[in-house]
């Protein structure tokens, strides 16, 4: 498994570094092996009616998160990686707050990799769950 310093600088660097993780304004909140969580504020920017944060946004984030918790969790550090599969269910709408993503490692393998991704509002109420295949090259 790569060094979690190492792990941390390639997220933060080359995921939320990203131009779709800028503009949607995702902050790493937390990184150790095979978990990690990233902060996405409210802004109006990311709504789709009222308030209502776009089911669309939370998809974004729970992608960028599942990627982010498969590089953490990496044997050498990855050239490069992509979503094979991307499953998502809506609990609750994300009305006007910030929400947590939290990325756990299900099942790690030289390739792929199985993590479930939960985003939470800032109040800790559930608002939607996935599961992703993560491919690292």
């Amino acid at each position: 498994m790569i060094a979690p310093a190492i792990a941390h600088e390639l997220i933060a660097a080359r995921l939320l570094g990203s131009p779709v993780a800028l503009r949607l304004g995702l902050c790493l909140a937390h990184v150790e092996p095979g978990r990690v969580q990233v902060r996405l504020p409210f802004s109006a920017g990311n709504v789709t009616e009222g308030a209502m944060v776009h089911g669309g946004v939370i998809a974004a984030l729970a992608d960028v998160v599942a990627v982010a918790t498969a590089v953490s969790a990496a044997h050498r550090p990855p050239a490069g990686g992509a979503t094979a599969n991307l499953a998502i269910s809506y609990l609750a709408s994300a009305d006007g707050c910030g929400l947590l993503a939290t990325g756990l490692v299900l099942r790690s393998g030289a390739r792929q990799h199985a993590v479930r991704v939960e985003v939470a509002s800032d109040t800790g109420l559930a608002i939607a769950q996935a599961l992703v295949t993560v491919a690292l090259t």
